[in-house]
């Protein structure tokens, strides 16, 4: 049988890729550091998507790098069922410290996809541990991107990424999404859209709020082209879970770790969740790690409800995994020691209005931002929805820029290190392929 070569492209099936179109003219990365990749013949790349919504710190980060190398001498694996080590729990502590007041317990994974199943799975059990094992029913939204385990897919709502799949879970619904409510080119939150929230209560109606288990949200929808809360949207939402005792988890894999100027977009935006899941930002991107952020509650009532013994049936090989841990202490460092949190919310203005100056640009139709993300929304071509922005993330990446696009928004998220000499050649460049394609 015949096989490839050792540097030959074909084995590696990739991840959300056209692996036919890539394999024809690749386009690779050898190298990175500080808000630049660069390619194997050492061309800089602009980074205005932080890799892929994570590294926030910026690349190649000494005290993180150092910090994984000792501890990969050190001990390079540990196994977290019925034992442990001990920088797990530091980081864990540390988490609980710096999100919300309240959401003290820790349950690590290795990505954000995990961290969503996992919470989705730790809300069926406090559900059944308090006496409401009924309960069953999860809740997602229209264009929301929770991962890509079965969970995840079921609970989130783009359709590519549900429609090869089966049935999913069973008894999902959906929220509506909020795209829509506010006139186009806002700055920040849109004025209208809180009614959006009210959804809940219409599926609580369908359902019976006896049913539902939990609903999950991302604050800020980010991988579905950008999409701002509108304002008062989180507070409505929570208002209406906490009436009926309906848990409600924010997907913080994108906001968590600055990217809105806070340590979780539940920090900036006033609203306690009963679960945060997190992953990205959190080792910026050095070590795959996730996590669920819980409410001490529901940790202790599954814990008191179990028989004496395992409480949760579930976990990962690598959960708290040393090397992850040690990346995620040396993040945290460096997000506290360089102040990056008050970075982003200091260069947010400055972002934002360069963004907005795209606003004539050709084939722009909507612009939306918030704290150090934004989503550029381009007319589709007819009969070929994404084909334009797809060409322009080419261009771009030919010219010395990667951003990211999704169908045809295009989406940045620099790594919170950025500066306005770098917001401005990213929003040149975009300007200038946007004036040459078609």
């Amino acid at each position: 049988m015949a096989t490839a070569g050792a540097n030959s492209l074909d084995a590696f099936w990739m991840p959300f890729t056209n692996n036919c179109g890539f394999k024809e003219h690749p386009r690779l990365f050898a190298r990175a550091k500080d808000m630049h990749y660069f390619t194997p013949d050492g061309r800089a790349v602009l980074d205005a998507t932080a890799g892929l919504w994570c590294v926030n710190a910026g690349h190649g980060r000494t005290r993180i790098v150092e910090a994984i190398q000792r501890q990969a001498a050190e001990l390079d694996f540990a196994p977290t069922f019925q034992l442990g080590h001990p920088l797990a729990f530091a980081l864990a502590a540390r988490l609980a410290a710096i999100f919300p007041p309240g959401l003290d317990e820790v349950f690590f994974c290795n990505s954000g996809s995990e961290a969503v199943d996992s919470a989705l799975k730790i809300a069926l059990a406090y559900q059944r541990a308090i006496g409401q094992g009924a309960r069953t029913r999860l809740i997602g939204r229209e264009r929301g991107y929770h991962g890509v385990g079965f969970g995840g897919i079921s609970v989130g709502g783009i359709v590519g990424n549900r429609r090869w799949f089966g049935p999913l879970l069973p008894g999902v619904d959906h929220l509506r999404a909020t795209h829509g409510a506010g006139v186009p080119f806002t700055d920040g939150q849109p004025a209208e859209g809180a009614a959006f929230a009210d959804d809940l209560e219409r599926l609580v109606g369908l359902h019976g709020a006896e049913t539902v288990a939990a609903v999950i949200v991302e604050p800020l929808a980010g991988s579905t082209g950008v999409l701002p809360p509108p304002i008062g949207y989180l507070e409505r939402l929570r208002e209406i879970a906490t009436r009926h005792g309906i848990l409600l988890i924010f997907d913080e894999v994108i906001t968590a770790f600055g990217r809105l100027g806070a340590a979780t977009a539940a920090e900036r935006f006033a609203v306690i969740p009963d679960m945060i899941t997190c992953a990205k930002g959190l080792t910026n991107a050095a070590v795959p790690m996730g996590a669920v952020v819980v409410k001490d509650a529901i940790y202790q009532a599954i814990v008191e409800a179990a028989a004496p013994g395992i409480e949760l049936f579930h976990g990962y090989t690598y959960s708290g995994h040393p090397l992850a841990a040690a990346a995620g202490l040396a993040t945290l460092d460096v997000y506290k020691e360089d102040g990056l949190f008050e970075r982003a919310t200091s260069m947010s203005e400055y972002f934002g209005q360069a963004i907005h100056s795209l606003r004539a640009a050709r084939h722009v139709i909507d612009i939306r931002n918030l704290g150090l993300v934004a989503g550029i929304e381009l007319e589709p071509r007819p009969g070929a929805a994404g084909a334009r922005a797809g060409e322009i993330f080419h261009r771009c990446f030919d010219e010395g820029l990667l951003i990211r696009v999704t169908g045809d928004t295009i989406a940045l998220s620099p790594p919170l290190i950025v500066e306005k000499s770098h917001v401005d050649e990213m929003v040149g460049k975009i300007a200038e392929v946007l004036a040459r394609i078609n």
